[in-house]
């Protein structure tokens, strides 16, 4: 499996896999929280390499993630992992499965495509409309950090969508996420308690991942341009 990773994306799982398993014992981690950590940081690293094995470890990870969030009164979360993210796991293998990239070409599995700027502009309108609608909808619901939680929500749904369509844009979205993710458990974790710290290290390993991914996307957007040429 890790034949054909590069020394930082091994290095990268190692440490941040190091840092889970202390948190785990040292604060009482929760184990299904380590579960979610670990699963998702080899889902996203799997992603940034364009590999299509990533949604079987999605899989595990969005459903643990959603019952994690759920008992933290973070029902955008909740709903986003269990009611969209973990069908779409499954869309995502049939839809990558079609755009295979030739074997033995550039060692990535996956044709990468670039948003336009009017698809770039459509991303960010639609985004901005959705952000504020389900803000009130998640105020209706009593929810906690509602504005953060809805932005963290509308834009995975949208990075996930770019993601299945496989735009190297979507990492631009992810990050923004990531961000945002960061302060919301943050927020929690002061205001309500709980010792599932590894939420926190795994958002930290997303955002250093999505910052790779991108520059790795498209490296192999120009990569696969030049060799159809």
């Amino acid at each position: 499996m890790l034949r054909d990773w590069t020394l930082f994306e091994k290095l990268w799982l190692i440490i941040f896999t190091a840092v889970n398993v202390y948190l785990f014992f040292a604060w009482s981690d929760s184990l299904i929280g380590l579960i979610s950590s670990i699963t998702g940081m080899l889902c996203v690293v799997l992603v940034a390499k364009g590999k299509i094995s990533n949604y079987y470890f999605g899989i595990i990870q969005t459903s643990t993630y959603a019952y994690i969030s759920y008992g933290y009164g973070l029902y955008g979360e909740a709903m986003l992992n269990g009611l969209f993210y973990l069908p779409v796991q499954f869309i995502g293998i049939y839809l990558w499965n079609k755009h295979r990239t030739n074997q033995g070409v550039s060692g990535e599995d996956v044709k990468v495509k670039r948003l336009s700027k009017a698809g770039w502009l459509y991303t960010i309108s639609t985004a901005v409309i959705l952000i504020i609608a389900y803000g009130f909808f998640l105020k209706y619901l009593g929810g906690s950090s509602i504005w953060a939680d809805s932005a963290t929500n509308v834009l995975s749904v949208m990075a996930q969508i770019l993601m299945l369509k496989r735009f190297a844009e979507q990492w631009l979205l992810w990050i923004s996420v990531n961000i945002l993710s960061i302060y919301l458990w943050i927020s929690v974790l002061l205001s309500q308690g709980g010792n599932d710290f590894s939420m926190l290290v795994m958002w930290t390993a997303f955002l250093v991942n999505s910052i790779y991914g991108y520059i790795n996307w498209r490296k192999l957007y120009s990569k696969q341009n030049t060799e159809a040429e």
